[in-house]
């Protein structure tokens, strides 16, 4: 697999982590505390480490911001639609999935994938097609979430949601025009969570394979959410329904 370029303090320390035979080598400007820790982590777990200054750093990094930092590494390979299937099987009752219908903007799959990291999601998932993919944008805002959560790719979200019914799991999308609220939705049992893309929201065919249709409540003034802080909210509305019931 083609090697790739991750950037930024909380991206390449979360790689570090938890797959460091997967970076190739890093790059690092000395003389900033957090690089230094960085750097004697990514040398006691054996990558090769060396010094680079501003310049040569945003040469590799191109426009995305390093914060003094880039590393090499060979990508874990996303989900194929075989794949998330054996997933909803093995993770049974306690699935939860987050399911993004056409998000193109890298910078929201990074932010959703972090969200999704920290609310103990087990998949991302994101049709072939038409949407934003694994890029370095995505894994610099993801900060670290990209190594954490998996992400699926698949090639046709209907089918998928159909697969998703087939296995009982309960799918529930998000649209701001639903008369129902997220906090009296169904958010137990095996889960997926299904979102819009930035400007359309959910397409016709991915809200008709929706079991359920909720939507934030927000009594200001404001119309509408950023699908990332969108995900968030409904994410965590999960886990405070899924405490209380433990």
């Amino acid at each position: 697999m083609k090697r790739e370029r991750v950037m930024g303090i909380n991206a390449v320390d979360s790689l570090a982590e938890i797959s460091p035979e997967r970076i190739v080598r890093a790059w690092i400007r000395p003389g900033n505390r957090r690089l230094d820790s960085l750097e004697q982590k990514l040398i006691d777990r054996g990558v090769t480490v060396e010094h680079a200054d501003d310049r040569a750093l945003d040469r590799m990094a191109g426009k995305i911001r390093h914060q003094g930092v880039v590393a090499e590494f060979k990508p874990r390979a996303p989900i194929d639609d075989n794949g998330l299937e054996a997933l909803v099987a093995e993770r049974g009752g306690q699935l939860l999935l987050l399911v993004l219908d056409g998000v193109q903007d890298p910078h929201n799959l990074g932010a959703c994938l972090r969200s999704a990291a920290a609310a103990g999601v087990d998949a991302v998932v994101v049709p072939k097609d038409r949407a934003a993919g694994m890029t370095p944008v995505t894994r610099r805002a993801a900060a670290g979430g990209a190594e954490l959560v998996p992400l699926a790719v698949v090639t046709n979200l209907a089918r998928t949601l159909r697969m998703l019914a087939e296995q009982g799991v309960w799918r529930v999308g998000l649209a701001g025009e639903a008369a129902g609220s997220l906090f009296d939705g169904r958010l137990d049992g095996p889960l997926a969570l299904v979102m819009g893309s930035e400007e359309k929201g959910l397409r016709r065919l991915t809200r008709e394979h929706c079991d359920e249709l909720v939507r934030i409540p927000m009594p200001g003034r404001m119309e509408s959410l950023n699908v990332s802080v969108s995900a968030g909210i409904a994410l965590f509305a999960v886990v405070r329904r899924r405490l209380e019931t433990t």
